[in-house]
């Protein structure tokens, strides 16, 4: 299928933007109604935009009538406590899909690393239209917490890790990346994620926040490296072999982070 993509994704797939000072703004996410919805961790959200501008979380793709993450309809009890929220997830002019603050309790290397997973952005998008991906907003403040993306699952040498200071921006490829953060606390992290559609919008707004890839990795110890890739990769193999025990298929994390 043909979709218009961002030719700043097209090798790295994924753009930090310049930070903006976040401390100059309200803390808005303190004020929000979350709901429960598991992703990758021990997590809530609080909706800003849903299918129908309800209180909920869910993939406009199970609603009725099932549609693409596109046109998110603003949850006005959230958006009213959450102006500035909502003004920069509309700031770079491209369509708006979901939209929400992810709250992510501490984890560690091993669990984010397990819990690593890809999204399904486009699911029922048209073919010829906007390719869809995603916007992180750290809004506290979490500088030894990291965004890992990982183009294959089982290879830390693919591995990127994204700091997430407070007012950090990025956008990523999240249907092509697995992804998931390390969040070393001890509060929890807060960031704003939006769905935005690909175009000129979109590309205007990376080249004014001059969008580009990272230069470098964190750096992390080799052997703590391979050591925890080897306990996940035993962790996914009794997971897998006890879903095939009750039958059941490839379990998915329905959610992003």
């Amino acid at each position: 299928m043909s979709y218009i993509r961002s030719a700043a994704f097209a090798d790295s797939g994924y753009v930090v933007l310049d930070t903006y000072n976040q401390a100059a703004d309200p803390e808005e996410w303190l004020d929000l109604t979350f709901v429960d919805w598991k992703s990758s961790g021990d997590t809530r959200f609080a909706p800003l935009a849903s299918a129908f501008g309800q209180m909920e979380c869910n993939g406009f793709w199970n609603h009725t009538p099932p549609r693409a993450d596109k046109d998110g309809v603003w949850v006005q009890g959230n958006v009213e406590r959450a102006p500035i929220l909502k003004a920069r997830a509309e700031e770079p002019g491209a369509n708006v899909g979901r939209c929400r603050v992810i709250e992510l309790q501490p984890n560690d290397y091993e669990t984010a690393v397990y819990n690593l997973h890809q999204d399904d952005n486009n699911r029922l998008n048209p073919d010829g239209t906007g390719w869809i991906v995603r916007g992180f907003f750290n809004l506290s403040d979490d500088p030894d917490s990291v965004l890992i993306l990982r183009e294959d699952r089982f290879d830390p040498s693919t591995e990127v890790r994204i700091p997430l200071p407070a007012g950090s921006r990025l956008i990523v490829d999240t249907q092509r990346f697995w992804h998931a953060v390390w969040h070393t606390g001890p509060e929890p992290r807060y960031s704003l994620i939006t769905s935005w559609t690909s175009g000129p919008e979109l590309d205007e707004y990376i080249e004014k926040y001059n969008g580009k890839p990272q230069e470098a990795n964190p750096p992390l110890d080799q052997k703590f490296v391979d050591d925890t890739q080897a306990e996940v990769n035993r962790r996914l193999a009794e997971r897998a072999a006890v879903l095939s025990a009750k039958g059941k298929g490839k379990a998915e994390i329905d959610d992003e982070d």
